[in-house]
Formats: structure tokens, C-alpha cells, sequence
């Protein structure tokens, strides 16, 4: 499984505040199920959220190589001109 990314955690942290300051606000419970009902009601919307988030598409790096004479040639190159 992937790591999170930055904005995933960012939209499903923001995610869980806002709802459940809404969902209290609006609910106005004062009752202690009534409270862990809504935060974790918050906490699943918070993960659909982040899970929704697309990821970045994966990026394949591939180092190239080059052989060791044509490396010395260009590296003596510049020497050769400055004379």
C-alpha cells in the first residue's frame, strides 16, 4: 500500500475539522454518543476524502550510463581547447 501523500493528509485532516465543528454545530448534541457518533462519522468522511484524493502518476527514472572512454574524451575536450 502507498504511503499518503502531502495533500491527501491535508484534504482529509481538513476533511475531519470542518465536519465535525459542522455536524456538532448543527446537531447541537451535548450527549456523549451523540458526540462519538459524530466523530467517527467525521473520521470515515475524512478517509473517503483522502482516499478519493488522486495519486501522483508513478514516474519510472532510469539512469543512463555512459561508457567510461567517451566520459574521459569529453572531459579532456575542454582542456584541449583552452590552449
Amino acid at each position: 500500500m502507498p504511503r499518503p501523500t502531502a495533500a491527501q493528509l491535508a484534504y482529509g485532516s481538513c476533511t475531519v475539522l470542518f465536519s465535525t465543528l459542522a455536524m456538532l454545530l448543527l446537531s447541537q448534541t451535548s450527549s456523549g454518543v451523540g458526540i462519538a457518533v459524530i466523530a467517527v462519522s467525521a473520521l470515515m468522511l475524512g478517509l473517503l476524502v483522502a482516499m478519493t484524493v488522486p495519486m501522483p502518476k508513478r514516474t519510472r527514472v532510469v539512469a543512463v550510463r555512459k561508457p567510461a572512454a567517451a566520459e574521459q574524451e569529453k572531459a579532456e575536450e575542454p582542456a584541449l581547447s583552452q590552449s
